[in-house]
């Protein structure tokens, strides 16, 4: 594991292929995570460690619940823990592409104090960062106006613009199951019901299952997360995608994206949903949140035939954005320094990754399945299924050393036994310790 392959040139020149033949093969080879590109280095090759998947969920029946988040969930957040099992350790030193983020939003901030710190944003967002976004999404096939984006303060308040905008109190709402727990907090505050899809760790959404709801209940909004979805790191493939749009066009149904992972695919920037909406009906949320800065509160959305009602909605509850920060964070991206800071940060994340399995193949129980995501920031663990992680949980606050137990990602006791670990920081050090720590309790 890791050794660098020879150069194109000499892979070239070795098999008698032509150089495009042997770029082919290796961008072949990095598709199946054989091998592993990076940066101005080179091929090598890719971790091997594999073990068996988290078991997908079974569900007898799909009813609609009322939604009831864990206490639990409110302690990890008080403790900044989401996506670090030691939340309190010492921050890293900001990366160059933070430090450069930081001064164009500086800049704007003494344009506003001269020019516009006596006005409120229009509630659709600056115009400059919605061109960006504009063209951000355009390789990806989403081709849209800046008109089309609204700004909103974070993924999360995106997809409460886009609940609010599709349903009324009583209504279904089918999520992944396992599924990102803000969106249960969403339906619990929104007083939604619930119907749980069950979704494979690698393959996602069972749209399948989706289909079989549909035909038993009348279901208002489905909120999916196509790329490297979390706690799972699925990823959607493209024939369940357009499976998934066209039960949405037959039984009339918002397709809610949460596409906050899109860009942390660590080979390919997977296809929205979006790029697949031929009625107007998939709403897409996103936000730097995960791939650039948690800390300014800079999100979007795409609301489709729901755009107008949304902007309303906007305007009710968070009225307008700062104008600095978009126009600092507008320019950051102008200027090319988002695109270069992804190239790098998917490279960070994927040795975080394999990092990460390392140390869970060397110090716990054989027992344990995890995945290997091919991008965002986190893996789904599935431990002995007598395990509790929600007594664990608390035991190991003693220690300081904060896990997310499964049961945070269903209203169901399905994920008792699971846990979701993220490598969004190096496993080295006191990380490394507290992994094997948690190992004496597995």
């Amino acid at each position: 594991m890791g050794e660098r392959l020879a150069s194109i040139r000499q892979l070239s020149n070795d098999s008698g292929l032509s150089k495009n033949t042997v770029i082919q093969a290796l961008h072949l080879l990095e598709s199946k995570n054989f091998i592993e590109s990076r940066p101005k280095s080179g091929f090598f090759v890719a971790n091997q460690i594999r073990r068996e998947e988290p078991r997908k969920p079974n569900f007898d029946s799909f009813e609609p619940t009322q939604v009831n988040v864990p206490e639990m969930f409110q302690d990890i957040m008080m403790r900044s823990a989401a996506f670090d099992i030691l939340p309190h350790e010492q921050a890293p030193a900001p990366t160059s592409s933070l430090v450069t983020l930081h001064r164009h939003i500086n800049k704007a901030m003494r344009y506003q104090a001269t020019k516009k710190s006596n006005y409120y944003d229009e509630p659709i967002g600056n115009i400059n960062l919605r061109s960006e976004l504009k063209d951000m999404y355009r390789p990806a096939g989403v081709l849209r106006t800046a008109a089309d984006f609204c700004i909103t303060s974070g993924c999360q308040h995106s997809l409460f613009l886009a609940l609010m905008a599709t349903c009324k109190p009583g209504d279904n709402v089918a999520v992944e199951s396992p599924g990102f727990y803000g969106v249960l907090q969403l339906l619990q505050q929104l007083q939604l019901n619930v119907i749980e899809i069950p979704s494979s760790p690698s393959s996602g959404f069972d749209v399948e299952a989706f289909a079989s709801a549909l035909v038993t209940w009348e279901i208002k909004a489905c909120v999916v997360t196509p790329a490297f979805a979390t706690p799972s790191g699925a990823e959607m493939r493209e024939s369940c995608k357009g499976h998934l749009i066209a039960l949405a066009n037959q039984y009339d149904i918002a397709v809610i994206e949460d596409d906050i992972y899109g860009d942390l695919g660590f080979n390919i920037r997977p296809t929205p949903l979006k790029a697949l909406d031929t009625q107007e009906r998939v709403i897409l949320c996103s936000s730097i949140s995960k791939s650039l800065s948690r800390d300014l509160r800079i999100g979007w959305i795409i609301g489709g035939r729901w755009h107008e009602e949304i902007i309303k909605l906007k305007l009710v509850n968070n009225l307008a954005n700062s104008q600095a920060i978009q126009l600092g964070l507008s320019s950051f991206i102008s200027e090319g320094h988002y695109k270069r800071h992804l190239q790098q940060k998917r490279q960070v994340l994927k040795q975080q990754r394999d990092q990460l399995i390392q140390n869970i193949h060397d110090c716990w129980p054989e027992n344990v399945r995890f995945n290997t995501p091919n991008g965002g920031l986190a893996l789904w663990v599935e431990t002995h299924p007598d395990a509790d992680m929600q007594s664990l949980y608390y035991s190991l606050l003693s220690d300081k050393i904060v896990i997310t137990p499964g049961v945070l990602f269903s209203t169901t006791k399905q994920f008792n036994n699971y846990l979701r670990l993220s490598f969004n920081h190096p496993t080295t050090g006191n990380r490394e310790k507290a992994i094997k720590r948690i190992a004496k309790d597995l």
